[in-house]
């Protein structure tokens, strides 16, 4: 891509815009209404609106390194705060991606530098869940398999704060956990199920909603 062109690309997007409605602007002026919370990874591969088939105002997006849900996160919580309390969606994604970048960083015995903070939530995925990822010989599959058990932890850090909390009570919010297969373009949900991961620890993390 020659960053000269961005601007010629984005002359070219608005005339097919108008062209197809030229009420366009003016209704996208007027607010947004998300109904859905997407947490995802930065990669430049992955783009949340295009995967979703879903139109601009539809999905409140947040993305990071190896889409993660840290609570010390000032940035992701700063989204999660304004996304389920003032814009009210009803479903919070987590969606991580086979053959993530920052998942393969974290599984190397490297030193990444201003990375290693980051990563070391991912290397504490890997020691929650090493037993059943110790016992998988393939390497690629044991990758993929921690992408998908990073996705559930990152969920599960979801259902730990309040603002989450509070909304499933309230109205019904959902969390999923998904994964976008690159190689296939597939989007797939973990159906993750939550009562089964959180039964022995719900009670630690409960904050009386």
């Amino acid at each position: 891509m020659k960053i000269q062109n961005v601007f010629k690309n984005n002359e070219s997007w608005i005339a097919g815009k108008l062209e197809k409605d030229p009420n366009y602007f003016t209704e996208l002026s007027k607010g947004q209404n998300p109904d859905v919370l997407y947490i995802g990874c930065s990669d430049s591969r992955v783009t949340a609106e295009d995967l979703m088939g879903v139109a601009p105002g539809e999905v409140f997006v947040h993305r990071n390194i190896a889409n993660m849900v840290i609570s010390i996160d000032l940035n992701v919580m700063s989204v999660l705060n304004y996304a389920v309390e003032h814009l009210k969606v009803n479903h919070v994604v987590v969606c991580g991606h086979y053959f993530c970048g920052g998942v393969k960083a974290a599984m190397q015995s490297e030193d990444m530098g201003v990375l290693n903070p980051w990563l070391r939530n991912i290397r504490d995925v890997y020691r929650i869940h090493k037993t059943e990822l110790n016992a998988i010989a393939d390497e690629s599959e044991k990758y993929n398999r921690l992408v998908e058990l990073n996705v559930q932890e990152q969920c599960v850090n979801l259902i730990k704060t309040a603002e989450v909390q509070k909304a499933i009570t309230e109205r019904g919010l959902q969390v999923h956990g998904w994964v976008f297969d690159i190689h296939s373009g597939k989007l797939i949900d973990l159906k993750i199920d939550f009562d089964h991961v959180l039964k022995n620890i719900r009670e630690i993390y409960d904050l009386g909603h």
